[in-house]
């Protein structure tokens, strides 16, 4: 399986009989899966079948889909509801006893809500159905457009993301390579610093101090972080080429990723293990970051 972007965009056309139509959808970032349809009046029975199809295809990602429908056979035409002109009128004349008031004029009368109608040229059931039918169909297309475009997204992704877990294995060999995690090295550093507290007092036990830098050092080791770092990175290698829906696994993975290196950070005792932790804890940032638009 592919992976899948959860951003896109698609549109499709279509006519049937006096119809023309054209679908637009357009995908954003989600936790979970969501499509909201803007139906014009009438083509409301397309809404269970959209929402079915779109589910089945896609498990995250909000998408907004609107359908736009015109009729080409004929034009509206506008008529007077005689009944609401009818009570304007008497409201008026009512009115006209009772103030100095300037009669209303015909401009006036026509502007008031509901004494014009619009209406629409006379629908014929069977080019209806069949409309609805071939709009559901360029709906299937539109869908389809976009989970092709949010699978090329994905496959970019799945790059990049390759590319940051090649970034955080070399980071991770540099800090398991460091000179200051060596034992020599550790243990100058100790010595150092249990001659200069030895020189400011004589109260020191020079042996209990031995024992809390043993237990110091062996508490500043970062070899279990380092091999955790080391199981993500081949998880995540795994989920990202297998693909599929992997996006809140991975991105689970990416907090497990930034705690470690953390307690990379937290434990060093040595600039270059130090700043090595840093770089490598901005490369799991940008990877929380790409991974956030995976489905």
């Amino acid at each position: 399986m592919a992976l899948s972007s959860m951003t896109g965009f698609a549109r499709s056309h279509g006519a049937s009989g006096p119809y023309t139509f054209e679908w637009e959808l357009k995908s954003v970032n989600a936790k979970g899966f969501d499509l909201r349809l803007r139906l014009p009046p009438g083509w409301d029975e397309l809404e269970a079948l959209a929402k079915k199809r779109a589910g089945e295809l896609l498990s995250r990602g909000t998408v907004y889909a609107n359908l736009s429908v015109k009729r080409t056979d004929a034009a509206q035409t506008i008529r007077i509801n005689e009944d609401v002109l009818a009570a304007v009128v008497k409201v008026a004349g009512e009115l006209a006893q009772r103030i100095d008031a300037v009669a209303p004029s015909i401009d006036g009368l026509l502007g008031i809500k509901g004494v014009i109608e619009v209406v629409e040229p006379d629908s014929n059931e069977d080019e209806d159905k069949a409309a609805r039918e071939a709009a559901a169909k360029a709906f299937e297309q539109a869908l389809t457009s976009l989970v092709e475009m949010r699978r090329r997204e994905g496959d970019a992704l799945g790059q990049i993301l390759m590319q940051r877990m090649d970034e955080i294995e070399r980071l991770a060999k540099r800090a398991e390579t460091a000179p200051g995690r060596k034992p020599e090295a550790i243990k100058a550093r100790l010595a150092e610093q249990i001659a200069a507290l030895l020189e400011t007092s004589d109260r020191f036990d020079a042996d209990r101090l031995s024992q809390e830098a043993i237990l110091i050092a062996t508490k500043a080791d970062i070899r279990e972080e380092l091999d955790r770092i080391a199981s993500h990175i081949t998880q995540a290698r795994e989920m990202i080429g297998k693909g599929g829906p992997v996006g809140r696994r991975l991105d689970f993975l990416a907090q497990e990723f930034n705690r470690e290196v953390n307690t990379c950070c937290s434990k060093s005792n040595d600039v270059e293990l130090t700043n090595t932790g840093l770089e490598m804890k901005n490369v799991v940032e940008q990877f929380r970051e790409q991974v956030q638009n995976l489905e």
